[in-house]
Parts: structure tokens; sequence; C-alpha cells
């Protein structure tokens, strides 16, 4: 492709050796040989198709070095284009078979034949392929084995400034080995890369009449290059890039803006360390559904992915035994997990070069919390044997066990669990083996319970010997001064101790009274697929680390699955009203659209709605019985819904839009227990960002299926 010849000067350098390329007139390809040689070229290429070495029968000719040399093709004076010419010399390879009896007239006949070969020239430089055909002719004076009879010589294979180019060379049919060469043509020295502290500067010393393109991009394996920034520029210039923006990809494409210029390509950050940790940074795993993720990055990645169980201790994930099949990762592509059932501590490493470089445990957020579960390996010795291990820090304690472990303390009562299949089977693999979960709640609780009833019966007797010793002064009863200023007689009974932050004062001695206990909150929703789940979680997620206490049905489907959707909703909106707790209400455009139909029809329609059903049931009569204050919160989140589209006897509730609005729904939410405004903007930035990256993930894929509906203005009318 032509381009200025300015441009290529400078490219090429002042030196006159350099400058005073050879020039071609001729736009087209041609050949020629040495003396003595006759040579032909086919017009147009031909495919590049080498086939398999075959054996000689006689002496053939065949290329056995290739030379390169830079020329310039110039159809007109200053529009020029580099061109690479090959030289390919030849030889005659092998010799006539003796035959057995043959007149002296047969035996001169072949070897006074000449030699006709077809050499094919094979040319590669990112993005061009070409193959062409020389047929080249050897007279039969020349036709000595062994011995060179020249060279031919094919004009020429365009290339860009800065191309790495390849030619291969080999006959057809093919008697050996093919020739290769790899040459690197002259880049744009007036292109300038260099450091400038933190930051990076791109320095192009062109003169103040130039324009030029200046493209930088994203080069990709899989799919076509990604455009970052794309500009038309007059030079000189200069331009800086942040360290941060670095990655191995990313290069630079710079080019006259001529017609048909040049397109010169270089990537100067594929080795630099800081472009390699930019990457990993950049890079994030995101899970698709409960059992499909994708690693997305801008680069592509020399990666393997293996999964690692995290203990709720915050020590390291430890990997699977037996270790599952390491996958090598594509990147952004979906892959599938090789599981039965997900589980919260469940962690995705992703690893290159023996180093783990990202771990995501991606169902935390869908699933709830870690949890105290202890992982069994079962392996399979035998047709009908089989091991158990338990899976901790120090690696696999094989179960009985006579050690220190937890696992070995308890080894009794876990491989009794794992028998009656009390556990959850995560994997299975009929040779290897399986991958069990099995609940430790019971066995800490049974294991602190007779510390916790010795501690209360000794805070019990104090508190009581405290009372006695008061009583003898003041008789039975004694004045409690409490906030309202009123003293008040105080009988201990079964509710003797009550939550709160005030302190009681005993005939002048102040005692603390006990600290205030944890708000319940529990969270009721619809069904509308993975992506709300997904957000629904991660709200309930942020909630239970701040001073609550967290009750949904995503964390609770063994119970829910156990006594029924009807049953599990009203048991928990019992005890958490009864607990002085908040039911926090979330609408959806779906679920406005149900409850609407449950006001007029007193029915839903039957499928993934049954829940909303079921709690509607449970809280409808409140509502329109006005026992709403301090018991109900409504919550819709932005963009997904209109506060107008929320059913009107609901709106005797507040109403909050989250996450713009977090800090009010926080202030409502803990009641009496919020903490100081600081802390509680601080809580709320901290709910707000989980909260913002499920958003943005939903509303990004706003229409695929589990992600719900973005609101429209006049899709959802009003429900009055």
């Amino acid at each position: 492709m032509p381009m200025s010849w300015f441009l290529l000067s400078l490219a090429l350098g002042r030196s006159p050796a350099v400058v005073s390329l050879e020039r071609l007139v001729d736009p087209h390809d041609t050949a020629r040989c040495s003396v003595g040689l006759s040579c032909h070229l086919w017009d147009g290429d031909v495919l590049c198709l080498p086939g398999s070495i075959e054996p000689a029968s006689g002496p053939v000719l065949v290329p056995t070095r290739l030379q390169t040399e830079l020329v310039l093709r110039c159809p007109q004076e200053t529009d020029c284009a580099l061109c690479v010419r090959v030289v390919v010399h030849l030889a005659v390879h092998g010799a006539w078979e003796e035959p057995e009896e043959k007149s002296d007239w047969e035996l001169q006949e072949p070897r006074n034949a000449s030699l006709l070969a077809q050499v094919v020239l094979s040319f590669q430089a990112y993005p061009t392929t070409r193959c062409a055909l020389l047929e080249v002719q050897v007279p039969a004076a020349l036709v000595l084995p062994g011995q060179s009879v020249g060279s031919a010589v094919f004009d020429c294979f365009e290339a860009g400034l800065g191309a790495e180019v390849r030619i291969w060379s080999y006959t057809q049919p093919r008697y050996q080995k093919e020739l290769n060469v790899t040459q690197q043509l002259p880049a744009l020295p007036w292109l300038n890369v260099s450091a400038d502290g933190d930051n990076v500067r791109l320095v192009l010393d062109v003169s103040e009449e130039q324009d030029f393109g200046l493209l930088l991009y994203w080069d990709q394996v899989q799919g076509p290059l990604k455009t970052w920034k794309h500009k038309n520029l007059t030079g000189p210039q200069t331009i800086t890039l942040n360290h941060t923006d670095l990655v191995p990809c990313l290069c630079i494409q710079v080019w006259p803006l001529e017609p048909d210029s040049v397109r010169t390509s270089f990537c100067p950050f594929r080795e630099d360390p800081r472009a390699h940790r930019n990457l990993w940074r950049m890079a994030r795993l995101r899970l698709l559904s409960l059992g499909t993720w994708q690693l997305d990055a801008p680069c592509s990645l020399r990666a393997k992915m293996a999964l690692c169980w995290q203990a709720p201790d915050q020590g390291p994930c430890q990997p699977l035994v037996p270790p599952m099949l390491q996958e090598n990762v594509t990147m952004n592509k979906p892959h599938e997990f090789p599981l039965l059932r997900s589980h919260p501590n469940l962690c995705v490493q992703v690893s290159s070069w023996e180093k783990v470089q990202l771990q995501e445990c991606l169902w935390a957020d869908s699933l709830g919390p870690f949890k105290d579960d202890m992982l069994l390996v079962e392996v399979r010795t035998g047709p009908n044997n089989t091991a158990v291990c338990a899976l901790e820090a120090g690696g696999c304690t094989a179960l009985p066990s006579n050690g220190s472990t937890r696992a070995a303390h308890l080894g009794e009562q876990l491989l009794q669990d794992f028998r009656t299949q009390q556990c959850v089977q995560l994997w299975n693999d009929d040779d290897l083996g399986a991958l069990w979960a099995c609940p430790m709640d019971k066995y800490i609780h049974k294991r602190w319970v007779l510390v916790w009833l010795v501690c209360l019966l000794l805070v019990a007797a104090l508190f009581f010997l405290l009372l006695l010793k008061k009583d003898r002064v003041k008789g039975e009863h004694f004045p409690v001064p409490v906030s309202q200023g009123q003293p008040q007689r105080v009988t201990l009974g079964s509710s003797g101790w009550r939550e709160g932050r005030s302190r009681v004062t005993l005939m002048g001695s102040a005692f603390p009274t006990a600290a205030p206990r944890a708000r319940t909150a529990l969270l009721l929703h619809s069904a509308d697929g993975a992506g709300y789940e997904r957000l629904v979680g991660a709200l309930a997620s942020a909630l239970s680390k701040l001073p609550l206490r967290v009750a949904v049905d995503l964390w609770s489907r063994r119970e829910l699955s156990a006594h029924g959707a009807l049953a599990w909703f009203h048991g928990q909106r019992h005890r958490t009203l009864q607990e002085d707790g908040v039911v926090v209400l979330l609408f959806s455009p779906a679920a406005a659209a149900q409850c609407q139909q449950w006001l007029q029809h007193q029915t839903v329609e039957s499928g993934p709605h049954d829940a909303l059903a079921s709690w509607l049931s449970c809280v409808l009569p409140d509502f329109l019985q006005g026992r709403v204050a301090g018991r109900y919160v409504g919550v819709y989140f932005d963009g997904l819904l209109h506060p107008d589209a929320v059913p009107a006897p609901f709106r005797a509730a507040p109403l909050f839009s989250l996450p713009s609005q977090l800090p009010g729904f926080l202030d409502v939410l803990q009641g009496g227990c919020a903490p100081r405004p600081g802390r509680l903007a601080d809580k709320a930035e901290q709910v707000a960002q989980a909260l913002r990256a499920a958003l943005d993930s939903c509303t990004s894929h706003s229409g695929a299926p589990g992600c719900g509906e973005v609101w429209d203005p006049g899709s959802y009318p009003a429900f009055e």
C-alpha cells in the first residue's frame, strides 16, 4: 500500500545507504532468474499447501537458501510502499538410478533431459498472507547432483513499517523440509515511548504540517481488536497515559491521513510488569447463574481456575481434595462449574504461573455469609469401600482420628451425620469420590450451652445478693429513678432484665442494664429471577454486617422446603414483630403488579409468585386494620420502580428508594439503637457500595432472563 515518501524517508533514516533503496516502478509482481535458468511467474496467488515430503526418483531442483532485501515500489514519484524482495538459491538434489540392463541410447536419453521445478514462496505479515508460484527450468548441461545451479528473484511482497515478516520456500511436490526466514522491518523512529514518573508519554515528533491518525486499542486473541482511544492529530504531539491504564495488550497504531496509507502498529507494554499487575487488578470474576461464571478482562490471560473451601475464620482458602481438574480460562466467555450444588464457602481461585492472582467467593451474596460447615471428602478405595476425611487448615483429617483437631474431636458424630445423609452432597465422581458439607452449628451449641448456663447462674446469683443487701436497708422494695424522673418500684421476676441504654440507680449506686440487643429485620420479596435475587442477597448481606439480625428466605431454603412457604412466613413474621423487629417489603415491578392483582382478585398467578402470595396473606391484614406504624417498611430500588407504582394500601408504611435514601432507611430500621449521625453515614455508605455493584449488574443486563425489568413510566401505571 502506498504511503508518503516524506514519512517513508523519515522511517528509514537519513543514511544514504538506506534512503537510496532500489525503486521499482512496475506495480505488478515480477520474477527473474540468474544466467542459464529460465523463470515464469504464475498470475495471481496460489493456495499455501506444502503437503507431505515425497521421495525423489531422480535428480530434482530444490531451494537451498533464502535471502531478503528491502526495495521501494513507487508507481508515482512521491507515492512509495516498502517491499520485500526474495532471492531463492537453487541446487540439484539426488541422482539418476542405475538400471540393471539398458542400451546406450536408453542410458543417455534421460541424462540429457532438463529439470523443471515449481517453487512456492509463502509470505506472512499480520494480517496479510500470500503465496506466489515460480516455474524454474534448468538445462541439462547444469544438472549435476549436489551442485548449485543459480537463483531466482521475486519482486516483491509489500509490508508495513515495523512489521515482522516470515517467508517460506518449498517445491511442489515437496522433497525436503521447507526453508524459512524471519525479518523485522524498520519502525517509525519519530514515535517514542518514555516514562514520566508514574505516567507514560507518547512523543510523536512530526512536522507541524503533517496530519496523522492515532489509535490506542486492546489487541485481543479472541475476537477483533477493541478500540480504546482514537484521535486525528497534527504533529508534533505529546500524549500522556496514566500508568494504571497500561495493560499488556495495549497497542498503538499510527498512520498518515492520506488515501490508502500504511498503518503501523506496535505493542510496547507486553513485558511491562506494571501492565501485568494492572491487568489482574482489572480482572473480575462474575457469577452468571448458580452454575456458570465468567472472567472479564481487557486482555487474554494464561490462567487456570480451581475451586477451594473458605472457612468462616478467614484463613487461607483450602484446595479441594481430591483436586478437581484445573480448567484453562478463556477470557469473557462463560464457564460451567463441575458441581451438583453451590455453597457460600466454595470460592473460585484463578492462578497464573503457579500463583493465585484472583479469588472470589461468588455465592456469598446469593446464599448468605460463610457457614460453619465441615467439608467431608469421600474417597473410593475399592468397588465397595470408601474412606472419609475432613478438610481442615492442616490437611485432610481421616475419620475417625485420635488427633487434636476439631474434626478429630467430633469424628464419630461427623461420620454418623455422613452415614445418615444429614450432610449435603456438593460434588460426585464415580471414580474419584464425593464432597459433602456437614453443618456444625448443633455441635457448637452443645459445647457452649453448659458454659452459658453457668455464667447466667453466676450473674443471677450475684444480682440476687445485691438485691438482698439493698433490701435490708430500704425494705422489700426500693425506688428506681428513670429517665422520666418519677420513682418506680422494681420487683424481680421472670422479666427482671430489660434492654435499653439507660442506667438503673440502686440507692446511690449505678449499675448498667443489659446491652441492647440487635433488632430483627425480615426481608420479604418476590421471586423475579436470579438477577433480582442477587440484588436482594446483596442487601441482606450488607444489612447483616450492621447491628441487625437479618432473616430472608434465600438463606433458609431448607426450612422453607420442610415447613412450607405459608407456615415459614407466618412464623417469621410473628417472631419478628414479637421481638420488636421490623418487616421490610421489597417491591419490584412484578411484585407491585402481583400485589395489585391480589387486592383485586385475592389471588396471584401460580408459579414463581407462590411465595409472594404466602407473605401477602400474612401482612395484608395488618395494613387493612392500620397496624403498620413501627412494624413495616417499604423499599424499592433506584431505577427499577416508581413510588407511584406501589399499591396504595402499602404506602401507609414508610417508603424508601435504595440506595439513594439509605440513611433514612437505616435510621428507621434500627429504631432506638441507631448509631450517631457520623457512624450512621459511614454505615449507609458501606451498604450503598454493596447495593450499587449489584444494582449495576442487574440493570446492565436488563432484559436478560432473571434480571428483572427496568422501570418504564408508561409500563406500570400508578396503583390507587
